[in-house]
């Protein structure tokens, strides 16, 4: 485009603008302004410039980055685009900040006898979004038989709770607690291995999950309750979930070698691990409570069997 007289020099766009004449080299050398050259080589800028040096100013201010508002002007992304992508980066940096503090918190009202361990706790487990992605992986490692998305999805849900935000100091000593549990290998081990064991006996496996959380809605209100494990329409549905999804008959030959099969989710740590998570969430009754509930049920049914 031809320079004209209604063009305008760097000094001057500055002087209209407030910005310094060295920020606007480096806008024009990254390509967030266009200008011209002058038959002398100097720079010249349309008055249009003007108006997008002051949007500049206004969007750095409120914190967007310059490849966002490069992508503004250049038509590459709209304003409110570009202003929802950096709330989402502050809400996760928020989110990062305030598990930082609460760890701080945490270890500054840990008594001295606990502190060092507290320290070595946290520091291990610095990031909560990170932590739940471990507990996310920890849990979908033991998805071995095919079911849909949806069903794996409510899995996770149930048993890889979200760090809470903000948490407490207390929450997030939970969480990491949570998170270092489920990086025991040993414990990963032992409930694949049963997974793989399930595989070859379930032949059903989204209906066996169906009949789970049926035998866990019906022992529900018994714990809130107050209730002990004890033999009644929940265990029974329980059972019965397992022998239709492996098409066997209940019987007490059943009982006994279900419980054996099911006998690693009464895993102390995974015991841990459930009290942890009602510190978490807040929840009553997490699923995992449900179910040793269930199998502690069945443990006793088998007993009085003999």
């Amino acid at each position: 485009m031809t320079v004209t007289q209604d063009t305008l020099g760097i000094g001057e766009l500055a002087e209209l603008t407030g910005v310094s004449v060295r920020t606007i080299r480096f806008y024009c050398d990254e390509g967030i302004l266009e200008s011209r050259r002058s038959a002398g080589g100097h720079r010249r800028f349309d008055p249009v410039v003007v108006e997008q040096l002051n949007l500049i100013r206004r969007l750095r201010r409120l914190g967007l980055d310059l490849p966002a508002i490069t992508a503004v002007l250049l038509g590459e992304r709209s304003m409110d685009e570009a202003i929802a992508a950096t709330r989402a980066a502050l809400d996760v940096e928020f989110e990062a900040l305030a598990w930082r503090r609460a760890s701080l918190s945490a270890i500054e009202q840990a008594s001295p006898a606990e502190r060092a361990a507290r320290v070595d706790l946290l520091a291990k487990v610095v990031d909560g979004r990170a932590a739940h992605g471990a507990i996310v992986a920890f849990w979908r490692s033991l998805i071995l038989a095919p079911v849909s998305e949806s069903l794996a999805e409510k899995f996770i849900f149930s048993n890889a709770p979200e760090p809470p935000v903000p948490p407490t100091p207390s929450q997030v000593v939970a969480y990491a607690e949570m998170a270092t549990l489920v990086a025991d290998r040993s414990l990963s081990a032992r409930l694949i291995a049963r997974s793989r064991a399930n595989v070859e006996k379930v032949h059903d496996e989204e209906g066996l999950w169906e009949g789970l959380a049926e035998a866990g809605s019906a022992a529900y209100p018994l714990i809130l309750a107050g209730r002990a494990p004890e033999p009644g329409k929940a265990l029974d549905l329980f059972v019965d979930a397992h022998a239709s999804a492996r098409g066997v008959r209940d019987t007490p030959e059943f009982r006994r070698e279900l419980l054996l099969s099911v006998d690693a989710d009464r895993d102390p740590r995974l015991g841990r691990y459930w009290r942890l998570s009602r510190e978490v969430t807040g929840a009553a009754v997490p699923v995992g409570v449900l179910l040793c509930w269930l199998i502690d049920a069945l443990g006793d049914s088998v007993s009085a069997c003999g």
